[in-house]
């Protein structure tokens, strides 16, 4: 015996809405959650990479900076200086030598307490010498620094002198001396009556691709 439904239409109704609850209810696929997490692979790679990219960056940058470091501050140590110098009474001499053909010159002037003794508390007038020296005895590493001795120290001891290194592991200084007289650069600066023009000097250092340059216009220079 055939019962017909009371209400068909509601019961169509009823239909309905079962298989839309169904299909809101319904799962994600193994393949929808793959294709998810592929992506959110390249996302996470892209970013590793770009922020693996900065922070190499910022470590060159830190590093370039702490190299320059040292430099920046000898020339601005020089500078100060040698602008102040007096022409005369040997203010400013300069040695042109060389060891295992690598340039090793140095560099001698006179002054009071200040910039170049790297005090302003020493009494009198010292000399001050700028060369490479020996890190120490069980090395040949080469270090560039200020020796300070007091200009009327007649001592062949080495007792009142004192070493102050400024670059480490330095491989050659070269210095030069612009002569406005003649026009050009010497090796050589011996005339203790006058001051050159202009100083430079190039460094070159083991951890360094390039040398580093420095030129420097003395004050008081004759026209």
């Amino acid at each position: 015996m055939f019962i017909a439904p009371a209400n068909p239409s509601r019961a169509g109704s009823l239909q309905i809405m079962n298989r839309a609850l169904f299909r809101t209810d319904r799962a994600f696929t193994l393949l929808e959650i793959t294709f998810a997490v592929a992506i959110l692979a390249m996302m996470s790679l892209a970013i590793y990479r770009f922020v693996q990219s900065n922070v190499q960056a910022i470590r060159l940058s830190a590093d370039a900076i702490a190299a320059d470091a040292p430099f920046d501050g000898l020339r601005d140590l020089l500078t100060l200086q040698w602008q102040s110098l007096p022409p005369g009474k040997g203010a400013l001499l300069g040695d042109s030598y060389k060891f295992n053909d690598r340039p090793r010159d140095e560099i001698r002037w006179i002054c009071g307490p200040g910039p170049g003794l790297l005090t302003r508390y020493a009494p009198g007038d010292f000399t001050v010498v700028m060369h490479l020296q020996r890190e120490n005895d069980k090395t040949d590493k080469l270090d560039l620094g200020f020796v300070r001795k007091p200009r009327d120290d007649s001592s062949i001891t080495n007792e009142n002198e004192t070493w102050i290194p400024l670059i480490r592991d330095v491989r050659s200084l070269q210095i030069r001396y612009f002569d406005p007289r003649i026009n050009v650069w010497v090796e050589r600066w011996t005339d203790a009556m006058t001051l050159p023009r202009l100083v430079k000097l190039v460094v070159e250092r083991n951890d360094l691709s390039t040398p580093w340059e420095l030129i420097v216009p003395l004050g008081r220079t004759p026209l």
